[in-house]
């Protein structure tokens, strides 16, 4: 376990859960779980989705404490007040954990793609990984140490949104790298915890930003949860967008 963690607190990560690829490994992508959860619960859902050729990393956020829960601990990617694109970003605990999944994907092979997904929290966190990768470094001036092929957030929303635009206007670099990043969003219109209206401002924080190749897929009746079909678009996502079926095996 490695540690790190927000205010100058340092905070163990749980424990790290893999899927192996069933066939060829083309792609590698780490999955983050929901506040609250673990990497075991994605893991097995992970694992039956048709993609022979995806090796899935599921680790486990530290635990902390949660301004949302009145300060109660519970697994949790970063501190949180309010699950909206205006809410207070903990933008240290942001950096620490979106440094920790890019630590996870620095050790894969050359020749193999990488991406990042995530629920909930972790969709925010996937995506706040997103800014960091077009940025080419973390908020706290650190290099962003790998390349991404494609991002996923299911019922999330944009951490900083407010300076995300500014931020990557300031390079022509950056712009290149938002432009070419492929990313899907989910969301239910009935989601009650992080709004519709979350992500479809997410969406636009993000397009409005330099991220040119941005899909929201909307369900109707879906509250904070996910159903077979929303798995089911991601794996048709994951296929076309990073070749995977063009390699079944």
């Amino acid at each position: 376990m490695s540690s790190s963690g927000s205010r100058g607190v340092r905070r163990e990560y749980g424990r790290t859960y893999v899927v192996r690829p069933k066939g060829r490994h083309l792609a590698t992508i780490v999955w983050l779980h929901g506040i609250g959860d673990n990497g075991a619960s994605w893991s097995q859902l992970l694992d039956n989705l048709p993609l022979p050729n995806i090796k899935w990393i599921c680790p486990t956020a530290p635990t902390r404490p949660v301004a949302a829960f009145g300060g109660f601990p519970c697994t949790a990617w970063f501190d949180v007040e309010d699950t909206s694109v205006d809410g207070r970003d903990d933008i240290e605990g942001l950096d620490a954990s979106a440094a920790h999944v890019a630590n996870l994907l620095s050790s894969e092979p050359s020749d193999v793609r990488l991406g990042i997904g995530g629920f909930s929290m972790g969709a925010a966190t996937a995506l706040h990984s997103a800014a960091c990768y077009a940025h080419g470094r973390f908020t706290n001036g650190a290099a962003y140490p790998i390349t991404l092929s494609t991002v996923i957030g299911l019922s999330g929303w944009l951490p900083c949104s407010r300076t995300l635009r500014t931020k990557l206007e300031s390079s022509q670099t950056a712009l290149r790298r938002a432009a070419a990043l492929p990313i899907l969003l989910t969301h239910g219109l009935a989601d009650e915890v992080v709004t519709y209206r979350n992500g479809e401002r997410s969406a636009e924080f993000l397009l409005t930003s330099g991220f040119l190749y941005v899909n929201l897929k909307t369900y109707n009746g879906l509250g904070h949860y996910t159903i077979p079909e929303e798995m089911d678009d991601v794996a048709k996502w994951l296929s076309a967008r990073l070749g995977l079926d063009r390699s079944r095996g």
